[in-house]
Order: structure tokens, then C-alpha cells, then sequence
């Protein structure tokens, strides 16, 4: 019989709602939760101990709060997937998960079809934005056109860079950029690296913020 495919470990405060994550994860046969724990700080020790491939990441919990935790896992463990799995809605959260390196951001009202499917996408290397957190930065985007100053630092792209930053964030891959653009992967790659280092940013999430901030795609 075949492995699961998709480690996961939980990090949420609530027991209750840590058990009700698990049952429903325990429906897909490509799923195993290979831990749960309570706080932040167990939440790091624990990647470091169990190598999940994808991390539910509560923002709010005692001890390290799960953006405290996100810095530190992306920091010691860059491969690790981590989805914010939380009540919060407003765009400073939002933003602020994004900007710790968070791959996708759901929302605790999701369908368990939805939080299956964000497993996946972040798993394949996407980031993943619920529905209502997609509609919500397009609006702040839109809301903000007319008053954001220039962004000097985006200037500072090439006008390849820029087509390598708007694929990113429509959730294309290196090797499917490198078939659009007519590349190599390694070209991609060092232009991708380019556009992080000049953006000061982290990974795919981050920049698909990024880009549906200054209006270079629609979420």
C-alpha cells in the first residue's frame, strides 16, 4: 500500500478544534497528521522533530504566537509549507502572515473541501488565499490605486523580472514560466532570486501580495 504523500502537523491552542482538523484530514488517504501541538515554540520544535510537509498554523495561541512561529520555521526550515488556519480577517493579519512567510491563509469557516485543496496547493509549491482573503486584498487594491505613491523599489525591476513577478503570482511555476517566457529554468530561477532579493521578500506568497498590492495581477 502506498504512503500517504502529505505530512501535516497542526498547531492550534484549542484541543477541541485541533481533533476536528485531524477527523477531517483523516477522510483523504493522501493526508497524515503527524503531530499536534499546542503553542509556537512546541510547533518549531516539532518540524524540526516530525518533518511535516505542510504546517495549520494558528495566529493566536500562548507561549510563541503562531507569526512569531512562522518567522522561525521558515528561517530554520524554508521548505516547510505553512497555511495560517485562523478566525482573523483584517488586513493587518492578513499582510502581516504574508510578510512572515505563510504560503497560504485560510479561514477557520472553510469547507473541509477548501482546506483539503489548500493542503495541495501549497504542497505543489502555490501559494493559496482562501476566497474571501482573495476578494478582500483585491479590494484594498483597488481601494489604494489612487493613493499609493510611486514604488520606487519596484522601479528597480527589469521589465523581465516584472513578467517573472506577475507569473509567480498567478501561481506559475518555475518550469512553466520557463515554457511561457521561452527560458531555462535556471534563467528563471536566477531572475526569480533577482526579484525576491530587490523586493526584500521571502517567497511565493509574499510576492503574490505583493503583486496584487500594486495592481500587477488580480487576485
Amino acid at each position: 500500500m502506498n504512503q500517504p504523500s502529505i505530512r501535516i502537523l497542526i498547531a492550534e491552542d484549542h484541543v477541541l478544534v485541533r481533533s476536528g482538523i485531524r477527523s477531517l484530514l483523516a477522510r483523504d488517504h493522501d493526508f497524515v497528521v503527524v503531530g499536534e501541538v499546542g503553542d509556537g515554540r512546541e510547533a518549531v520544535r516539532a518540524v524540526g522533530e516530525l518533518k511535516p510537509h505542510v504546517v495549520l498554523m494558528d495566529l493566536t495561541m500562548p507561549g510563541m504566537n503562531g507569526m512569531e512561529a512562522i518567522v522561525d520555521i521558515k528561517r530554520r526550515y524554508p521548505e516547510t509549507r505553512v497555511i495560517v488556519l485562523t478566525l482573523h480577517k483584517t488586513e493587518e493579519f492578513i499582510l502581516a502572515s504574508m510578510n512572515a512567510g505563510a504560503d497560504g491563509y485560510l479561514l477557520k469557516e472553510a469547507t473541509p473541501a477548501e482546506l483539503t485543496a489548500a493542503v495541495r496547493c501549497v504542497r505543489g509549491g502555490k501559494p493559496y488565499l482562501s476566497g474571501d482573503i482573495s476578494l478582500k486584498l483585491d479590494v484594498l487594491r483597488r481601494n489604494r490605486a489612487d493613493s499609493v505613491p510611486r514604488d520606487s523599489t519596484l522601479e528597480t525591476l527589469t521589465k523581465r523580472e516584472r513578467e517573472v513577478l506577475k507569473l509567480v503570482a498567478e501561481g506559475k511555476s518555475n518550469k512553466e514560466i520557463a515554457a511561457y517566457l521561452y527560458l531555462s529554468v535556471k534563467t528563471v530561477e536566477k531572475h526569480r532570486a533577482r526579484v525576491m532579493l530587490k523586493l526584500k521578500l521571502r517567497n511565493a506568497a509574499a510576492l503574490t501580495t505583493y503583486a496584487i498590492e500594486r495592481g500587477l495581477v488580480v487576485s
